[in-house]
């Protein structure tokens, strides 16, 4: 070769036969992929394949057991994310790694504070991050507490701090889950423009639509380890990459016949919550019947976690009422509402669902603590909590080693089977179903749709909050639309796509209720 001959570019990153072992399971063996420089490089694979932890080995936050890391062509050893910040890789964790005691300024900069003298230098901070919030379109307000943004918001914090660390190789986990379709599509053109100015995204994502739209390549994981990596153009469509990460057919979320009755289950009337500037809640209105799904559809923030704690009695409603069945529970507290038979399953499953410390009987226990199985007398009654957490681990496919099993070792989507069976439990009437599928694979999306399809077909009442459009058409009976704390339309789920639902959530189409 001649010195003016041009060498061919590097690799981004090579990962060359990755293994990583946990007592019990081989999380990774044998993982092979290379990601080009200035490409979006897709990994697909159903939750427990391995990603996650593949992924935690990139950034530094575990050791591979066996194998070789190499970025723009030089081979790394991590021991700290910040040993991989430091060769220009960041991460967008799916669960966000925030304050929320400090504002957005404060968590971008936390561990790469610009110094003036010997103070923090905010000018300079401020000013760095509202460029890049203007440049890649993740506008947010620097002096804003965290603890007070929507899961929107969060996630475009985290995308900040990671490009204020002025990161070339971009690990994103999941980064649609929380927006509408034309929010999706602005971030793929924020992706492409990063792509044009040479940075490289790997890309995380059950949404295989997505995939195939944003990928240049995709490499799919199963169990563990790689099974195909081919260009974009190599796939055919949606149905062929989930057949090779799983081994069947894409479900859908459609509903079969309707089974809605004329009894109402859950009736919300003028619900109105008061907060700083403009009211959480504005006079928000609905009924839920035996045997319906009702769909709320709105960009995060816009008043769904409002509208859940109201209705769970988390927040002191300002006015309106709530009525279950006969009963008016407007100012029930919480475990009342829930031992008159109200379900939850949580938008935030870490947050809110689980205590990830403990194992999977006592998470069994959670809200159904003070009623059998749970209860024996004045005692929590473990042997029977553990075998009704055995009927749920078979009835629901929760792959564990055993109840014992601690939460935090299980995958985003046995976590969420786990949780759809413990509020399944106990015959709930009313259940609230917050972003039932975030973050789960396809197998697992499959199995929730069809124990929410077979409880609305024996009767349940859902009031379904979802940032998945084609979720919230398939599976609901009505569909609201929120926008600033108000119930601004009405539709059939039937006659509306998922475009023209994003029109309403983002006030681009009006229409009165």
């Amino acid at each position: 070769m001649t010195s003016d001959t041009l060498a061919p570019a590097k690799p981004a990153v090579d990962l060359e036969g990755i293994t990583k072992r946990f007592p019990g399971v081989v999380a990774n063996h044998d993982i092979r992929i290379t990601v080009e420089a200035g490409s979006v490089h897709a990994i697909v694979g159903e939750n427990g394949a391995g990603k996650s932890t593949l992924m935690k080995i990139l950034y530094g936050m575990q050791k591979p057991d066996e194998g070789t890391i190499k970025v723009n062509g030089e081979v790394v050893s991590f021991r700290t994310p910040s040993d991989a910040i430091d060769v220009g890789i960041g991460m967008v964790h799916q669960h966000f790694m925030l304050a929320d005691n400090l504002t957005v300024l404060e968590n971008i900069v936390l561990g790469a504070e610009p110094k003036k003298g010997a103070n923090l230098d905010t000018a300079a901070a401020r000013a760095r991050i509202l460029e890049l919030g203007e440049t890649h379109g993740l506008r947010v307000d620097p002096d804003r507490l965290v603890e007070a943004l929507g899961v929107g918001d969060r996630q475009r914090v985290e995308i900040l701090k990671v490009l204020y660390r002025g990161a070339r190789i971009l690990i994103l986990d999941e980064p649609t889950a929380v927006l509408v379709p034309q929010e999706v599509d602005e971030l793929f053109d924020n992706l492409r423009e990063l792509k044009a100015e040479g940075l490289t995204v790997i890309f995380i994502s059950h949404k295989l639509d997505e995939v195939l739209s944003i990928a240049d390549e995709i490499t799919v994981i199963r169990r563990g380890t790689t099974v195909a990596s081919m260009p974009r153009s190599a796939v055919t469509d949606a149905r062929q990459l989930a057949e090779m990460m799983v081994g069947s057919e894409l479900p859908t979320p459609e509903t079969r016949e309707s089974t809605v009755t004329d009894r109402v289950v859950l009736d919300a009337k003028g619900l109105t919550l008061n907060g700083p500037g403009r009211p959480l809640l504005s006079d928000v209105t609905f009924p839920v019947h035996a045997g319906e799904v009702v769909g709320i559809a709105g960009v995060e923030g816009n008043g769904q976690s409002e509208l859940i704690e109201s209705i769970m009695g988390i927040r002191a409603l300002d006015g309106g009422a709530i009525h279950l069945g006969e009963e008016d529970i407007t100012s029930w507290a919480t475990l009342k509402r829930r031992e008159a038979g109200i379900g939850y399953i949580p938008e935030d499953r870490h947050r809110q669902g689980l205590l990830l410390h403990a194992s999977l009987w006592e998470n069994r226990v959670l809200g159904h603590q003070t009623r059998p199985p749970a209860r024996k007398g004045i005692w929590i009654n473990r042997k029977a909590s553990r075998a009704d957490t055995e009927r749920i681990v078979k009835e629901y496919d929760v792959r564990t080693p055993s109840v014992e099993t601690l939460a935090l070792a299980l995958s985003g989507g046995n976590q969420q089977k786990l949780i759809v069976g413990r509020e399944m439990s106990g015959e709930p009437v009313f259940l609230i179903a917050a972003h039932p599928t975030r973050g789960v694979d396809v197998g697992a999306q499959a199995a929730i749709w069809d124990h929410l399809r077979n409880a609305r077909a024996a009767g349940l009442a859902v009031l379904l909050i979802s940032a998945d459009l084609d979720e919230l058409i398939g599976l609901s009976d009505t569909l609201y639309v929120i926008l600033r704390g108000r119930l601004v339309a009405r539709l059939d789920p039937s006659d509306v796509t998922p475009d023209r639902l994003g029109g309403y959530m983002t006030g681009a189409i009006t229409e009165e209720t």
